[in-house]
Order: C-alpha cells, then structure tokens, then sequence
C-alpha cells in the first residue's frame, strides 16, 4: 500500500515533468503537408501556426480557392501530429507513475 507521503513526491514529480513538458512544447515545430507536398504548414506544439509554403506553380488567380483549402488541411495536419505527440509524452509520463489508462492530466 502505498504511503500519503509517496503519493503526494509522486504528484510534485508529476507536475515538474508536465512543466518540463510545457516548456518542450513551446520549442516544438511539427510540418504539416497537403496537396502532395505543394502547401506546407509548420506549427509550434502550442498549435501557433509560424510558417506556411506554397509551391509556386499553385498561383494562378482561378486556384485561389484551392490554395486556401489546401492551407487549411495542410494547418489540420500539422495540428493531428502536435495532439498525437503530446498524447504520447502524456501516456508515458502517466505510465510511469502507475495512473489507470486514459487517465487525462488536468490542463492537457
């Protein structure tokens, strides 16, 4: 049985390592692609969208529509990998201290 003493060290580490993460986060950028590479997107893993490339051959006035589509889907997954990495730091964060599956840490 485990002591209210080790609970509450296991909880601090916790909190330390989920800062840690906050601050790793905030250094992350994930490149997001659509159209087959023609739109390129890069996101901070705070989902901050910071640059967006389009391949010249895509400028012509009667693609403009596409063009803003294919911004938005390639800003969609850019922000699926950013989710699917901060569930897998949190899965091995919550791993480690014995926390029930699908536990979810308040604020992520």
């Amino acid at each position: 049985m485990m002591e209210l003493a080790d609970l509450f060290q296991q909880a601090k580490a916790m909190q330390e390592k989920a800062a840690a993460m906050q601050i790793e986060l905030e250094r992350l950028e994930v490149e997001g692609v659509a159209g087959g590479g023609l739109v390129r997107v890069t996101m901070t893993g705070k989902s901050e969208l910071k640059r967006v490339t389009i391949d010249p051959s895509l400028f012509v006035d009667e693609e403009r529509q596409v063009v803003e589509d294919l911004i938005v889907a390639a800003a969609g997954d850019a922000k699926a990998k950013v989710e699917r990495r901060l569930g897998d730091e949190m899965q091995k964060l919550a791993g480690g201290l014995g926390l029930p599956p699908g536990f979810k840490m308040p604020g992520f």
